[in-house]
């Protein structure tokens, strides 16, 4: 028999008729259990996780199903207010952090827009800046920023050839660094 946590709320993952030996649950807290008749004497199961989310493992039919617990507790317990809402962000930015008060449905341009502003990525952005040159990379991010002020400037009487030369690199360097296909996470002040 397991324990309910306060304001714990249970609904049954609905799956086909003898699918599977057990039955599945879902609480608005993002915990799973197993059970044969009642939830409440069901078993709450750890699962895995993929990519840092959890997940639960179910062989309906004999054919392997995965399903992200995240996505389990938002389309249990909370409304999607448009159609376009596909995706589901972790308002903490927490995987692990199932709540369904944690979770919210979003479209697609919300959720890069959420990622990018993850305490992780910009992280990593702040690092990349300082990172040191090593061995077969011709440039920095402060050299960068330097080449950027030069193509970019109202007052610029260089080539891009000219520009190349100087910085020791190539012209389709230079027009890459200009289009942000390379160093475009480097910003000119």
């Amino acid at each position: 028999m397991m324990k309910s946590l306060k304001n714990e709320e249970w609904k049954e993952l609905r799956m086909p008729k003898d699918a599977l030996r057990y039955k599945y649950a879902v609480s608005n807290l993002g915990r799973i259990a197993s059970f044969s008749d009642k939830i409440i004497d069901g078993k709450i199961l750890n699962g895995t996780a993929i990519g840092g989310y959890p997940t639960l493992n179910v062989k309906p039919f004999g054919e392997n199903k995965t399903f992200y617990i995240h996505k389990l507790v938002a389309e249990l317990f909370l409304k999607k207010a448009s159609a376009k809402q596909q995706y589901v962000i972790h308002k903490d930015y927490d995987k692990s952090n199932n709540n369904a008060k944690n979770l919210k449905w979003v479209t697609k341009e919300e959720m890069e827009e959420h990622q990018q502003s993850s305490p992780l990525v910009l992280k990593a952005r702040k690092a990349r800046l300082k990172q040191p040159i090593y061995k077969g990379h011709k440039l920095t991010a402060p050299v960068v920023k330097q080449i950027k002020k030069k193509i970019f400037s109202s007052s610029r009487r260089q080539s891009f050839k000219a520009i190349a030369e100087q910085f020791q690199i190539s012209e389709m360097q230079l027009y890459r660094i200009k289009s942000g296909e390379n160093w475009g996470h480097v910003n000119v002040d």
